[in-house]
């Protein structure tokens, strides 16, 4: 993947910064300046002098200003019969002449209202083959500097000799990008941002849906692969001067961010570290592994894999099932030390208890893993099966089909366990996936990643599972709904909600796992505290987990309610009450009914009957697992019947709502989505439908000449 976070540590070395804006980012539209966007970067300047950060400003928008303004006086000026004739564009360095001075104007009064003081310089292309004027240029720079002056650089178009400067590319520069690039040599900076229209450099067009952020420039990589849009609205020079220039610095030794300057605060981002914009380094190349991709190839690649793994027979697919299940076992050793040092190091990182404890492989998990997934390889084969055959008309049979859904992507947090059952499940529905783990799991994901790989024969490919290291990816993968057809998030309900309001890829999963347990007034008393306490104590960490007890009130007088609150209280569950129950118990009141709290603690209410349980579990639950404890059996099917969760259990502990323990062999997820899947997600979840249709010539033809039969046959046919 793209380089990390680690590659703009370069920051922390920066004192002098040369910032370009281009006519783009001053003008609007309709060519007038864009005042909202030149005070931000005033704004912006302002807190960096106050840093103690010595900032140069080079500035376009000279020469698209005085068109504005002349073309205003031209206007006002002309009789109705000179508008008549047809118009003769202006004369550049005219525009330049009158633009520079209103430019400069606007640029003083903005900087006196955050009293910061700046200064003019206008320079020419001659002007750097006099070494003395380079001399007195840095003296000069270097005294406004040190008095905290701002100096403010563009090309003196007006009195240029080149033929015409806003055209013309010869030369030592040939515009403001490059002279920006010049001035940053010239004077030492350590760098140089070029503030644009658009956030960065892309891989073709920015309108291009099919086009990708590149975060890290690679020459190596990516000279000779970029496919550059139009020039600048405005300006002379566009994407293709800003990035000429950008290596030129960059390769002299002076980092440079391409990033948008339409953003209120990309600069003091830039500087901060956080990765936006592209970022121009001459040791970019050493930052990326040999060998990593992008998002976008990526997901191609794993399509390209799973259509090779789709063409293999039945017996084959389950044969890599079960070589990945050995090669588990084989590494156990391994993939333990490395799960320990993740563990150790959240430990000391002060990660919360539920954390840690998804995140380790305990005793026999390798083994329990290892035997899911041959379970998984035994199973009947789910792709290409036929789920119904119709005759249409006589000869012509449609059959609709199961078939792999293409490329996945799983974001999960914490547990590595989730790797090997995503990846096995993705092995046996045929689908390509994409793997983004927590960094807490580092370790633990790369060598299960290695060895499940290691595991798949090189006709299919092991970039069938590619494996996301970095979390700034994301925001990319997820702009992928050309190439990624599902994205499948397991983790917190910050991390779910995000991801569902981040991409138009279709999001299967559920934000929380607020899980409840009703006893009703004619449970049985032994087996009312056995389910509680294991719907609770079991895995409190896990989303099936019991997060509320409904009690019948009934159920107060005869101290059944007492004795599960001791139990769990024996178990050292902290209890929360709801508004009833706080009130009549005398416990701490709940913050919130809807509360998922993944550790030992959970909220206890009291309710009239099954009814106001049913109504309490819709209120303030999930839809995810929810359970009722009954002798009654028309209380028990009234209660199956209307709770509308993914899982609705009798008599039953809410952790049976798992993947593996419903026979699927394993899951990627519980879905509370009421589309395509819900409930534990396992192969079939991971299915669609195709149509395959068999004919002997026949046509439509207007419906003329063909019989319809729409005949149910056999599957068996």
């Amino acid at each position: 993947m793209e380089a990390t976070d680690s590659t703009r540590a370069f920051v922390k070395d920066v004192k002098r910064v040369v910032i370009k804006v281009g006519t783009a980012v001053v003008t609007r539209a309709d060519g007038r300046l864009a005042l909202g966007r030149l005070g931000a970067l005033c704004e912006q300047i302002h807190e960096l002098n106050y840093q103690g950060y010595e900032v140069i400003l080079v500035t376009s928008g000279a020469v698209g200003v005085g068109r504005q303004r002349l073309r205003y006086r031209k206007l006002i000026n002309s009789s109705f019969a000179d508008l008549q004739k047809p118009q003769v564009e202006l004369d550049g360095k005219a525009c330049a002449a009158v633009g520079q001075n209103g430019l400069m104007a606007l640029y003083d009064t903005l900087f006196s209202q955050l009293d910061v003081t700046s200064a003019q310089l206008l320079v020419t292309d001659n002007d750097f083959r006099d070494p003395a004027f380079r001399k007195q240029l840095n003296e000069t720079v270097m005294s406004l500097l040190s008095l905290k002056v701002v100096p403010i650089f563009n090309e003196n178009d007006a009195v240029s000799t080149r033929k015409a400067p806003y055209e013309d590319s010869s030369g030592i520069f040939w515009d403001n990008d490059s002279l920006a690039a010049l001035l940053a040599l010239e004077l030492k900076a350590d760098l140089l941002v070029l503030l644009s229209d658009v956030d960065g450099l892309y891989s073709g067009p920015p309108s291009d849906p099919h086009s990708e952020l590149i975060h890290t420039y690679i020459k190596e990589r990516h000279e000779g692969l970029i496919t550059f849009g139009d020039k600048s609205r405005v300006g002379r020079g566009g994407m293709t001067a800003k990035v000429k220039a950008a290596v030129y610095a960059a390769y002299a030794g002076i980092p440079v961010v391409i990033t948008s300057g339409f953003a209120v605060d990309n600069i003091l981002k830039v500087l901060n570290g956080k990765r936006i914009g592209t970022l121009f380094h001459r040791d970019a190349n050493k930052w990326v592994p040999q060998g990593e991709v992008g998002a976008r190839e990526m997901a191609i690649a794993a399509r390209e894999s799973s259509r090779r793994l789709q063409a293999l027979s039945s017996h084959d697919r389950s044969k890599i099932l079960l070589d990945v299940a050995d090669a588990l076992e084989a590494n156990e050793k391994l993939i333990i030390a490395e799960n320990e040092a993740d563990v150790a190091d959240a430990q000391q990182a002060g990660y919360e208890k539920s954390l840690v404890s998804r995140l380790a492989l305990k005793p026999g998990k390798i083994s329990s893993l290892s035997n899911a997934i041959r379970v998984l390889a035994n199973m009947e084969e789910p792709v290409g099966r036929v789920l119904k055959r119709t005759e249409l008309s006589e000869g012509l049979v449609l059959e609709k089909t199961s078939s792999p859904l293409g490329v996945l992507l799983i974001i999960f947090e914490s547990r590595p366990d989730a790797l090997v059952q995503i990846a096995s499940l993705a092995i046996r529905s045929g689908n390509g996936l994409l793997l983004k783990g927590g960094k807490e799991a580092r370790r633990s994901n790369a060598i299960l990643h290695k060895v499940i790989t290691s595991a798949i024969p090189k006709s299919v490919g092991e970039r069938l599972i590619g494996l996301v290291t970095s979390r700034e990816e994301i925001p990319e993968l997820l702009k992928l709904d050309d190439v990624i057809d599902l994205v499948i998030p397991r983790g917190s309900n910050k991390l779910v909600s995000q991801i569902k309001t981040s991409t138009k890829i279709p999001v299967l999963g559920h934000a929380d796992g607020i899980c409840h347990v009703y006893v009703d007034k004619s449970a049985n008393r032994d087996m009312a505290k056995q389910i509680v306490l294991d719907a609770k104590t079991d895995y409190p960490a896990a989303c099936n987990a019991m997060e509320t007890l409904l009690v019948h009130k009934d159920l107060l007088q005869d101290g059944i309610l007492n004795e599960l609150i001791v139990e769990l209280q024996i178990k050292g569950v902290e209890i929360f009450g709801g508004p009833r129950a706080s009130s009549l118990l005398n416990i701490p009141e709940a913050r919130s009914l809807h509360h998922e709290y993944s550790s030992l603690a959970c909220t206890i209410e009291i309710v009239d009957d099954v009814n106001a349980a049913i109504d309490h579990i819709h209120q303030n639950g999930s839809a995810h697992t929810d359970c009722i404890v009954t002798e009654d059996h028309e209380v028990a099917e009234l209660f199956l019947r209307q709770t509308d969760s993914a899982a609705v259990f009798h008599n039953a502990s809410t952790r049976f709502s798992d993947g593996f323990r419903f026979g699927l062999g394993a899951e990627v997820g519980i879905s509370t989505s009421r589309i395509h899947a819900r409930g534990p997600v396992g192969v079939e979840g991971l299915l669609t439908t195709r149509w395959i249709a068999r004919g002997s010539g026949q046509v439509v033809n207007g419906d003329k000449g063909i019989v319809y039969t729409h005949k149910d046959m056999s599957l068996q046919a």
